[in-house]
């Protein structure tokens, strides 16, 4: 009955290729352009570099595939935060969407919104974070945090005027950074690849080396160091291939989300996958591997454009970074709001994030989603956020994917229309993967993800205290 009413209220008009774009949409944000310096710098070879990627994209294509039977079970907004409630309890349901709001989505989109102002500055210099507007005391508002909350704004505003206009948005932006990439890839490797450039950096593909900042040089590592190199290293890859889960939080809005909610996810993530990896060749084959590693501001993007096109290289890139950041933005705000939303018709949320405005979105939710993401931008803490973030976002996955078992245990006659693709083999081998990542990151970057861990855990005296009375008794 609550579907139903559900159904009554939110507006199925997204199709297969509008759920496909949001998922491509998301996931390429700014991370393709500038984390691979970073993930070079960690294991010192184009082999390592580019096995990486494949290995990251196959993670997220596995979780993707073993989402699609999750969505065509429970087709309807929430996503993620409905299966972890169907598969364990309202408490881990809650911690998901406690940490999807403190900092994974929030986080996120600040994080993007203030990569989209760093860019606009190539256009216009006064928009930088270093044109300081005023100071009190320890705190210093720039410019380009006021141009990331702007972006931020006005995107809510579309979004709270309907489904239809943010999903325009959505894909004709994200087929203009579909194309924009590809031809990156196509100029790069068709065009500009120079034969010893590309077998100058394959000549020594295998052997793995980690660069010390300190002494400005390149250090073997095998055994603890490379496995810490790696871990280091995926965590940027993965980053840059998450968001791919938002489509599920908007499922009930979907045209036959039984199908269209898990083959938007195959689609999407296998596009993102492919896109990744060309331009990771695409780096290799315009720009000495050493130039990847050190390239200014961890801007690889900026250097092989300037390779292919020349000094205007840098004015394309610029502009295509905006574009890219602000579909990603348009994906992360239209999706994040659902969750919230779900959770407060379960009582765990504010309750007016329950309320659907005149064009049935979620209006509430979406602003204050804003203003929150808006506080992140304003602490520039958000860097720092995204390291804690990453492992949540890994945990959460593992615990979902693991509910597919619980699921086919807890309700063996469900309607399945579609089932988890290599069940149990695929999903069994994702959460082994997943796991030696969490445990290698808690290891070697306590730091960071301890305080991750730490934020998600805050959230279980927040869910008893703000937990109803009548639900007590109940898990």
């Amino acid at each position: 009955m609550k579907d139903q009413q559900e159904d009554n209220h939110l507006k199925r008009e997204l199709g297969l290729l509008d759920g496909t774009m949001l998922v491509v949409g998301s996931m390429i944000g700014s991370g393709i352009f500038i984390v691979s310096a970073d993930i070079a710098r960690q294991v010192g070879s184009a082999g390592w570099l580019t096995l990486i990627w494949i290995i990251s994209g196959l993670i997220t294509v596995i979780a993707a595939v073993s989402y699609g039977e999750l969505s065509s079970m429970f087709p309807k907004a929430g996503g993620q935060y409905v299966y972890l409630k169907e598969a364990y309890n309202k408490l881990i349901a809650f911690l998901y969407g406690w940490s999807f709001f403190a900092v994974i989505q929030t986080g996120t989109i600040a994080a993007v919104g203030v990569a989209f102002s760093k860019f606009a500055a190539y256009l216009y210099e006064p928009l930088s974070d270093e044109n300081i507007l005023f100071t009190i005391g320890s705190f210093k508002l720039n410019a380009a945090q006021i141009v990331s909350i702007i972006t931020i704004i006005l995107l809510t505003y579309i979004n709270s005027r309907g489904v239809k206009n943010s999903k325009t948005l959505q894909t004709v932006l994200t087929i203009i950074k579909i194309l924009s990439l590809l031809g990156l890839v196509v100029f790069g490797l068709f065009m500009a690849a120079k034969a010893d450039i590309w077998n100058a950096n394959w000549a020594d593909a295998w052997n793995t080396k980690s660069y010390n900042a300190d002494t400005k040089s390149w250090l073997p590592i095998s055994g603890t160091a490379l496995i810490t190199g790696i871990s280091a290293a995926m965590v940027g890859s993965l980053f840059s291939s998450d968001a791919w889960n938002g489509v599920t939080f908007i499922a009930g809005e979907m045209k036959n989300p039984k199908r269209n909610v898990g083959l938007s996810l195959f689609l999407g993530t296998f596009i993102v996958t492919v896109l990744y990896i060309l331009a990771n060749l695409m780096y290799l084959a315009v720009v000495p591997f050493e130039e990847i590693a050190l390239a200014k501001s961890d801007r690889v993007a900026v250097v092989a454009s300037n390779y292919i096109f020349g000094n205007i290289g840098t004015l394309i890139i610029a502009i295509m970074i905006m574009i890219s950041t602000f579909a990603c933005n348009n994906g992360l705000i239209m999706a994040g709001a659902r969750v919230y939303y779900t959770m407060a018709k379960d009582g765990l949320f504010f309750k007016k994030a329950a309320a659907l405005n005149t064009a049935s979105v979620p209006a509430w939710a979406l602003w204050a989603q804003c203003i929150w993401t808006s506080v992140l931008c304003l602490t520039g803490k958000y860097g720092a956020l995204l390291d804690y973030v990453m492992i949540i976002v890994i945990i959460f996955y593992i615990l979902t994917i693991y509910g597919i078992f619980i699921l086919r245990k807890k309700m063996p006659d469900a309607e399945r229309p579609y089932k988890a693709f290599g069940y149990p083999v695929l999903p069994i081998l994702y959460i082994i993967t997943a796991s030696a990542l969490c445990i290698s990151l808690l290891i070697t970057r306590l730091e960071t993800c301890g305080w991750g861990v730490a934020i998600m855990l805050a959230g279980i005296p927040v869910y008893y205290f703000t937990k109803p009375k009548s639900e007590e008794n109940q898990s």
